[in-house]
């Protein structure tokens, strides 16, 4: 029989021990726009279990799912097609149950995945170390500043100097705000880092050897941040960072409306010991047989918070398990080879809309994503589109970023391409 494991006794004693007097203040942080005035309308009151699957069903029934049509969305999603194998992989129970691999002895199977997962990560970068993964890209971002200003005691600004995610940005400056640090636009000494997004978010890829060279003449940390990780099997790797760091769970974790997410980090070696999160190491047992250990891992990581250099003592570890697979499965030219094909359909795609009256291509260089100017508000245009069971790109003011995969056939384009034409003109 299920039930509430707390009475109202225990909950006023739990407020009291901590000092509040209510589970409202708890929430006191969040901003009061963002607070729910009432109950989400949509959503019923307390009903049996049979009730509650029911209109969740119904719920989920109203989802357009990305292969139900044409689909130009990305902006840090990406849909491609991921193996069969990975499915099947990740969902033995000894990665699907796996929990911290504490006790290395027991857990030779999860840390080789890690190791793995980390080696194609510093191999896609051009870093000499990469960690156990990190919950997203954006989280990745804010801790790759926390990183660069405990690296560079003293200086707290982060100049931004190309156009990053804009939810990135906002997770950063979160956890800057708490730090009394800023994110600022103009490189100068009291920067502790550059951050750069490599493309950027409107697909543009960036010079990373001139701004190395502004970096280098503030002093400053460079941070390059990459959003869809198979742009680095076609792009140069950004050997210029002192920290790379994104998003990965494009290949083998998939969209699945919303999340889990995989942020990748990566960095010098000489950064080893400030870098946040797990790092596992490959070492030899007392019989001389290869084993695998975390290594360099404070355990204030995990029970003495206030000591820790990070308090993200956790990984996205069966999506590390899902990348690693599906990157594995492609192999180095495989790898190459899918992000070549994304790169052409892009190309394609791009050559297909300048062909229509009222759209501008924006960008001068990308991979598969890249920015078209509208003459009307995209937002708008993307109602109109959907009515037509076609996802458009990410709508900014009369600019839409146009995301592009190797799912992406012949038709889709031509869907897209002629109902925004209709729109359009």
């Amino acid at each position: 029989m299920r039930y509430l494991a707390l009475t109202e006794k225990d909950r006023r004693e739990m407020l009291a021990e901590i000092g509040v007097k209510s589970v409202d203040q708890l929430y006191d942080a969040v901003p009061a726009e963002l607070l729910l005035k009432k109950p989400i309308a949509s959503l019923p009151d307390h009903q049996g279990e049979i009730e509650v699957e029911s209109i969740l069903e119904s719920f989920a029934a109203k989802n357009r799912a990305a292969a139900d049509g044409a689909f130009f969305l990305g902006a840090g999603c990406y849909r491609h097609h991921i193996p069969a194998a990975v499915d099947h992989i990740i969902q033995r129970s000894e990665f699907l149950t796996s929990y911290t691999p504490y006790q290395p002895e027991i857990s030779q199977g999860t840390l080789a995945t890690i190791f793995q997962f980390q080696s194609i990560i510093a191999l896609l970068t051009g870093m000499e170390v990469a960690n156990a993964s990190m919950y997203d890209g954006a989280t990745a971002t804010a801790e790759a500043c926390l990183m660069a200003m405990r690296i560079k005691s003293g200086r707290k600004n982060v100049a931004i100097l190309s156009d990053v995610h804009p939810d990135y940005l906002e997770v950063t400056k979160t956890s800057l705000d708490l730090h009394e640090a800023k994110i600022v636009t103009q490189l100068d000494e009291s920067c502790a880092a550059v951050v750069v997004q490599y493309p950027n978010f409107f697909g543009e890829i960036a010079d990373l050897n001139e701004i190395r060279k502004q970096c280098d003449a503030a002093g400053a940390l460079m941070i390059v941040v990459t959003n869809e990780i198979l742009a680095l099997g076609l792009l140069a790797a950004p050997k210029q960072a002192d920290i790379c760091v994104g998003e990965a769970s494009s290949l083998g974790v998939g969209l699945n409306f919303g999340g889990p997410l995989l942020g990748f980090f990566a960095c010098k070696k000489e950064f080893v010991r400030q870098m946040p999160g797990r790092i596992c190491g490959a070492t030899t047992d007392a019989d001389g047989k290869l084993g695998y250990v975390l290594t360099l891992n404070a355990r204030e990581q995990h029970i003495r918070r206030e000591k820790a250099t990070s308090n993200i003592c956790s990984n996205q570890g069966l999506c590390a398990t899902a990348f690693t697979i599906h990157s594995s499965l492609l192999g180095e030219i495989g790898f190459k080879q899918l992000a070549l094909i994304n790169h052409k359909k892009a190309c394609e795609t791009a050559d297909r809309l300048t062909k229509i009256k009222g759209v501008k291509i924006v960008n001068k260089s990308f991979f598969n994503e890249f920015t078209i100017e509208l003459t009307k508000d995209t937002a708008e245009v993307n109602k109109q589109l959907l009515a037509k069971n076609i996802i458009g790109g990410f709508a900014v003011g009369n600019k839409m970023i146009i995301a592009v995969s190797e799912l992406t056939s012949t038709r889709d384009v031509e869907a897209f391409a002629n109902e925004l034409e209709k729109i359009l003109n």
